[in-house]
């Protein structure tokens, strides 16, 4: 197909002038969605759910359109800038704490740090610090974050299973102690019985997730949604497709994970293997 005219577009938020880059060139190409799906192989209703803007799909759809469309990355460059809105950001993540608190059962796998939903104080301190958060944001951040765990200590809590790659377990905090009370909160934790903890081997290797913090959520009705989530955004995903792929990732990777006992067993080791405390 010949380079299509690049449209200019009047919106000056990235978000919505990713959208109406999409609509525009579609309706100059003439194609519906449904015939714009045929040619690329991928669902119409995730085209329709990204030129609504309920979704920004992922970098591979995206590269396929800038193709089709001959817009040279163009539509990359928009959708890197979409993806980076603090205000698109902050909006995803409220979007993920009601479906969060929503939840029947959750899922979770950890490539770089534990859930939310285990971490300590500490352990949040530290992360968020290192994130850039100051002073009272910084505090904030933390109440809000170990707010969360409320979810799992209610009278009713969503049955959860984790799966931790062993590098998380592998990258202390730097206040030993602080680290010492991490590992500790995790065994503590994984002795409940609505909790199943894994641990990922480092020798089990490349797997399908293994550059992806992925939480999935069961919610009422049988549905189930994904949040893939970095240290720079998070997604809430919900096409049914491309959410099944990352089930069959899950499955794959909880298969290569050790079992929750032997999970125990191994953090348990960690632990003696730490420094003792000094004696004050």
């Amino acid at each position: 197909m010949p380079p299509r005219r690049v449209v200019t577009g009047h919106s000056q938020n990235p978000r919505q002038r990713f959208t109406e880059e999409l609509r525009d060139l579609r309706a100059q190409s003439g194609y519906s969605l449904r015939k714009l799906a045929d040619v690329l192989g991928w669902d119409w209703s995730l085209f329709g759910k990204m030129e609504k803007g309920e979704t920004l799909g992922g970098p591979e759809v995206v590269q396929a359109l800038d193709e089709h469309y001959g817009t040279r990355g163009l539509l990359l460059a928009l959708w890197e800038l979409a993806i980076s809105d603090p205000t698109q950001f902050r909006k995803r993540y409220r979007q993920y704490m009601t479906l969060e608190a929503e939840a029947l059962s959750l899922w979770h796998f950890g490539v770089s740090v534990p859930s939310g939903l285990l971490q300590t104080k500490g352990y949040a301190y530290e992360l968020l610090a290192s994130g850039g958060f100051k002073g009272g944001e910084l505090q904030r951040q933390v109440e809000a974050r170990i707010g969360r765990q409320r979810l799992l200590n209610r009278d009713d809590p969503p049955p959860f299973r984790c799966i931790l790659s062993e590098a998380v377990l592998r990258t202390p905090l730097r206040d030993p102690q602080a680290w010492r009370t991490q590992l500790q909160h995790l065994v503590e934790v994984a002795e409940r019985s609505d909790v199943a903890l894994h641990v990922l081997p480092q020798a089990a290797g490349l797997h399908g997730l293994h550059s992806t913090d992925v939480m999935f959520l069961r919610l009422p009705g049988g549905r189930t949604v994904a949040y893939v989530e970095n240290v720079y955004r998070g997604e809430v995903i919900d096409e049914n497709g491309a959410v099944e792929q990352l089930q069959r990732g899950y499955d794959v990777t909880r298969d290569l994970a050790l079992s929750p006992a032997a999970s125990l067993k191994l953090i348990g080791r960690m632990l003696e293997e730490l420094p003792c405390p000094s004696s004050a």
